[in-house]
């Protein structure tokens, strides 16, 4: 893909002005704290300002890479070459129904802990469950995150997303499509959305980052609406008050992505890597965590490098032990084959 960064943001700053950025350390934006810099980086604050970058990057094919709070990603060393958009669509109206419940129309980029905090203030229940998922709502559909037995599935009725796949092939503008429940594939971490995402390993055991696409992914969460129901304040405020603690107790407090694998039917993916032996395994500056085995934290100046070999030597160990395939939760981003180089 030819792309002249220079020229790229000359016309992103004339469009959007000092919300772009040249040469952006990614290790700012995502949780792990790792990764290299974005050749550029812009956020992206309403729907209007995304349909343009997209319809932008569809005819000059520049490469694109749209992301919420970077919870669930691990850029390479390298960084990511071509443009990194946050997902910013931070507003959200409620609408009360006649049966007592009530439909919170959000957009992608609402941060779910904050939303959580209002939502007790209003005395509205439904996504409670929630206190310690640290990302945005629309990344919480992509993964169908969930927690303290519930998930984002059980109470999302819609979504809008902007459907860019066409672009790939042709300089076109994209669509805004509206999925129902029913559409989306919603299962244990899963969505139709993850579906071209899963991180393969190579024969040499090396996590693989998916192919690289013109626009990604294509099809990018705009707007979703969950159903809430009346609740009393204190009690929601206690509830997640509970889940708060429990998570300062059982998860690790350092930088890290939360659960790195899926847990297997079953069984759990931290139990299987502290019974092959790694809990509190460390490359370089990024460890498995002590306190939760299926955590990979960042001990301060970790690499992506160091991340990954971690992530490579706990796959191997749980398949070659107890011939299980975890599958990972983490998404690989970037330049990786340059960054082994």
């Amino acid at each position: 893909m030819a792309f002249d960064k220079e020229t790229a943001y000359s016309i992103l700053r004339d469009r959007f002005g000092e919300r772009v950025r040249c040469d952006e350390p990614l290790a700012r934006h995502c949780t792990f704290g790792v990764g290299g810099p974005a050749d550029i980086w812009i956020t992206l604050e309403s729907r209007e300002d995304l349909v343009a970058l997209v319809s932008e990057c569809s005819q000059r094919r520049w490469p694109l890479l749209c992301q919420g709070n970077g919870t669930n990603v691990l850029y390479a060393d390298a960084g990511v070459r071509g443009i990194v958009a946050r997902i910013a669509l931070n507003t959200y109206t409620i609408e009360e129904r006649s049966d007592g419940t009530a439909l919170l129309n959000a957009g992608a980029g609402v941060s779910w802990p904050k939303l959580l905090n209002e939502l007790a203030t209003l005395g509205w229940g439904g996504l409670e469950f929630g206190p310690g998922i640290p990302g945005t709502l629309g990344g919480g559909v992509i993964s169908n995150a969930g927690a303290h037995h519930g998930n984002i599935g059980e109470v999302l009725e819609w979504v809008d997303v902007l459907d860019a796949r066409a672009c790939e092939e042709n300089p076109v503008e994209p669509l805004v499509e509206h999925y129902v429940h029913a559409d989306l594939d919603l299962r244990y971490r899963h969505s139709r959305f993850r579906a071209q995402r899963r991180v393969q390993f190579d024969e040499e055991g090396n996590p693989l980052a998916a192919e690289r696409r013109l626009i990604e992914p294509g099809e990018i969460i705009l707007q979703l609406g969950v159903r809430l129901h009346r609740a009393e304040t204190n009690a929601l405020r206690e509830t997640i008050s509970t889940y708060k603690q429990h998570r300062k107790r059982t998860q690790p407090p350092q930088q890290s992505a939360g659960s790195v694998f899926k847990n297997p039917d079953g069984d759990h993916s931290g139990r299987l890597i502290e019974a092959a032996g790694l809990k509190g395994w460390t490359i370089g500056r990024a460890q498995l965590s002590e306190r939760h085995a299926n955590f990979i934290v960042n001990l301060g100046g970790a690499k992506a490098a160091d991340v990954a070999a971690l992530i490579r030597e706990a796959h191997m160990r749980v398949r070659e032990q107890f011939n299980i395939d975890l599958e990972m939760e983490v998404e690989l981003r970037g330049e990786w084959k340059a960054s082994t180089q």
